[in-house]
């Protein structure tokens, strides 16, 4: 179970690397105003919210404790980032104030992971 776990763990970062890393490519276009959401940011993100179903069911299965509240954050989190991104995918532009939000929801998203224990 630990194997499968930690296959899970490793796609969820792949992820979230995903998502990240096109709000990060994006950023020189967001200050001239024409930054748009790619694929990459949508499948990150959908990356994300299957591996993170799928771990927390495997967690509960192997009886390992799971912090709801905390899971639960991150999933709202993770739901407001993938509607902005799903509904904004197919514009050209996307406002300045809007892709920030997602970078930075994405990285709160990152800190809630790493720093809550």
């Amino acid at each position: 179970m630990d194997v499968l776990i930690n296959v899970f763990v490793a796609l969820h970062i792949i992820g979230i690397a995903a998502l990240l890393g096109g709000f990060l490519t994006q950023m020189k276009a967001m200050g001239a105003g024409t930054a748009r959401f790619s694929p990459a940011m949508l499948h990150g993100a959908l990356t994300m919210l299957v591996t993170g179903v799928a771990l927390v069911g495997l967690n509960q299965a192997d009886d390992q404790s799971v912090d709801n509240l905390k899971i639960g954050i991150k999933l709202g989190i993770l739901v407001v980032i993938l509607a902005l991104v799903y509904v904004k995918r197919d514009e050209e532009r996307v406002d300045k104030g809007l892709f920030a939000a997602v970078g930075g929801l994405t990285m709160a998203n990152i800190f809630i992971a790493t720093l809550w224990t």
